[in-house]
């Protein structure tokens, strides 16, 4: 029999598949050592590549009750000419394919390919694809210790503003030039506050740190913030969300969320060392704007982590997902979706709601707004001051000024 050795990666699968009249079989080295060593038994195999960040390919020989578990599955999608299944990457997603292959005795292999891409995807815009920040830009930016998510969202900014003016050199911008970016930004692109906010800082950033012309930028204003209060549940409503979730992890998770006030990324990055039983505290380490604090641990929710503990036996991150590593935002978030939808809450409700209801009912509590502001981490007690306008403690105690007109507009016939 004669064998060729092909490298192993997405692109050699895809070819693979399209030929016709071969039987598909893919080996490893370890498959082919339990070939060697007498066990003949040739065992399917399920291959899951994480492709995009919020997709997975599925590569495996034709089999019908496979493919049938997955098209009860939200969101599938064939690829007649590649010949495979793509799915949603998320965890319950991974759990039932990993459930699967064990309860049918197949092999199953799982490669991160988003992870560890060399360049990450952006959005499509002209010439936006195509274009790379200046070195030295990214370079300044870690060298002053920004966060990653600072870094990566200066960087698309700034890849835009070039991709505007594609036929400049960027030495050549005068503040007339910015203004006129900003205004398409707020016109064409009607894009938010935030945005613009990000967008200027980014340029004052390379014009000041980078290209030292300051002056350029040194007369650019800041956008009115915009006030909105963020949508909170209340007491009941919380204790409704929970009830309506019968996966015990998934109730962790967001039990967790709410008893220190965390933020998705937070709860996500939780290590199994960052649970402080003794001194009741999670340990929140490189938060927001790089700083540590510690946050409260609930006594209930302590003794269902020990539960859960003994039940999943994470090994390094608090929650894991089903294939090792740490659990996925966006599996997070698809929690707090379906638990909000069986909860019957009617509100806007995402993972960070979790963090708004713990401060206004903290507030709600009489907790001195300065605590609230360390457990939230907060840098300004202004930023924490918001959930004043929130809370609704003490409101019931006043009375409208029309009440106290009442009785007289009813004697004059002007209310029935």
């Amino acid at each position: 029999m004669r064998c060729w050795y092909v490298q192993d990666t997405t692109k050699s699968l895809a070819s693979l598949h399209k030929l016709e009249g071969l039987t598909f079989v893919i080996e490893n080295q370890q498959s082919m050592k339990e070939s060697k060593s007498g066990d003949n038994e040739k065992r399917e195999k399920l291959i899951i590549i994480r492709y995009h960040k919020g997709r997975i390919r599925l590569v495996f020989s034709y089999n019908a009750k496979l493919i049938g578990l997955i098209k009860t599955l939200p969101f599938y999608y064939y690829d007649a000419e590649a010949q495979w299944w793509t799915l949603p990457h998320m965890e319950n997603v991974l759990e039932i394919l990993k459930g699967y292959c064990k309860d049918n005795d197949l092999i199953l292999e799982y490669f991160d390919e988003w992870t560890d891409r060399k360049v990450a995807s952006r959005k499509k815009e002209s010439g936006y694809d195509q274009i790379q920040c200046p070195p030295e830009f990214g370079n300044k930016l870690k060298i002053l210790r920004y966060s990653e998510n600072t870094i990566r969202n200066y960087s698309s900014a700034l890849k835009e503003f070039i991709a505007y003016y594609n036929s400049r050199q960027l030495n050549t911008i005068v503040q007339k030039d910015i203004e006129k970016f900003l205004l398409y930004l707020s016109d064409e692109r009607k894009v938010s506050a935030s945005y613009m906010v990000i967008s200027i800082s980014a340029l004052k950033f390379y014009f000041d740190k980078v290209l030292e012309m300051g002056f350029i930028t040194n007369n650019l204003k800041y956008p009115r913030g915009e006030r909105i209060l963020p949508e909170v549940m209340s007491e009941d409503e919380i204790v409704r969300l929970f009830q309506s979730i019968e996966n015990f992890k998934h109730k962790c998770i967001l039990m967790t969320t709410y008893s220190g006030g965390l933020r998705l990324s937070e709860v996500v990055n939780l290590r199994l060392s960052d649970i402080d039983s003794r001194r009741m505290m999670i340990f929140i380490k490189g938060a927001k704007g790089r700083k540590d604090r510690y946050t409260l641990l609930s006594k209930e929710l302590l003794d269902l982590l020990r539960e859960y503990y003994k039940n999943e036996k994470p090994k390094e991150w608090l929650f894991e997902g089903a294939l090792g590593g740490r659990y996925s935002t966006r599996s997070v978030q698809s929690i707090m979706k379906e638990a909000v939808k069986r909860a019957g809450i009617k509100k806007h409700a995402t993972v960070h709601t979790l963090r708004h209801s713990f401060a206004t009912h903290m507030l709600e509590d009489n907790t001195d707004l300065r605590y609230i502001q360390s457990l939230l981490g907060h840098y300004s007690t202004k930023t924490t001051e918001i959930y004043t306008h929130i809370t609704t403690k003490g409101l019931e105690q006043l009375r409208s000024p029309l009440d106290k007109l009442a009785s007289k507009l009813k004697n004059k016939g002007k209310i029935k």
